[in-house]
């Protein structure tokens, strides 16, 4: 039978998967494929598994259910494979692997941080702070019929918002990496300046949130802080 896998644990994990019953239709109970030395979480399934609300909630429960007992080395959503023998193989095809990444993320859990900023209040910043744009905005408010007076404003909004947004970005990476055994810069998206992942032990926890809660509120410019976690290590397994 099919099974869906949640995540990698050592073998000496407690497993407390009582309770726990997995994604589909029918939701099955979740339990272990143990090698000698691992333990992949698993369910059975007989059916496709998309990601609906559901069974993204069941997948997340069943990882942080792993994570309160110890290390763990969860899956993205929607990695299946054939039967427990294939489970098995891979276990022990990669124990080396898997044993030493357990090890680097023991003690750890994963802190997301997002941060975007107002536009208007940014354009403001750019217009006031920058003498070049002053005059060009002034240019244009004052009648100026120049047809290149707005693209030459617009290049330099553009020049001016992105130098703002990768010195505040950077200056929040570095306020922070003192606290992170690991961490990860993404590409941001929509109006995101910054998607950093950063990997906390939790004997740091505390410092880094009263960190972070200090520089959100200290921070001007119109900055919004998202903070999420503890949450399972995804960014951090290879």
């Amino acid at each position: 039978m099919a099974l869906y896998v949640y995540a990698i644990t050592a073998q000496d994990h407690p497993l407390d998967l009582k309770e726990l019953t997995g994604v589909g239709s029918d939701p099955p109970p979740v339990r272990a494929v143990a090698s000698e030395s691992l333990c992949a979480v698993v369910s059975d399934i007989t059916e496709t598994i998309r990601p609906k609300r559901r069974d993204l909630l069941t997948h997340q429960e069943v990882q942080e259910r792993l994570m309160r007992d110890g290390p763990v080395l969860p899956l993205q959503f929607g990695y299946t494979a054939d039967d427990d023998s294939s489970v098995l193989e891979v276990l022990r095809r990669d124990e080396d692997v898997y044993l030493a990444t357990l090890e680097r993320l023991e003690g750890c859990a994963e802190y997301h941080l997002r941060a975007s900023q107002d536009e208007e209040v940014l354009l403001r910043q750019v217009l006031w702070e920058s003498p070049e744009a002053r005059e060009l905005n002034e240019r244009i408010r004052a009648g100026d019929q120049d047809p290149q007076l707005p693209l030459a404003l617009g290049r330099l909004v553009a020049t001016q918002v992105q130098e703002r947004q990768e010195a505040l970005a950077s200056g929040l990476v570095e306020a922070l990496l003192p606290f992170a055994r690991e961490h990860n810069v993404r590409p941001a998206s929509g109006t995101d300046f910054l998607n950093l992942s950063l990997l906390i032990p939790d004997d740091r926890k505390d410092d880094f949130l009263t960190a972070q809660s200090n520089i959100a509120r200290e921070i001007d410019g119109g900055v919004e802080c998202r903070l999420s976690g503890p949450l399972p290590p995804y960014s951090f397994v290879q």
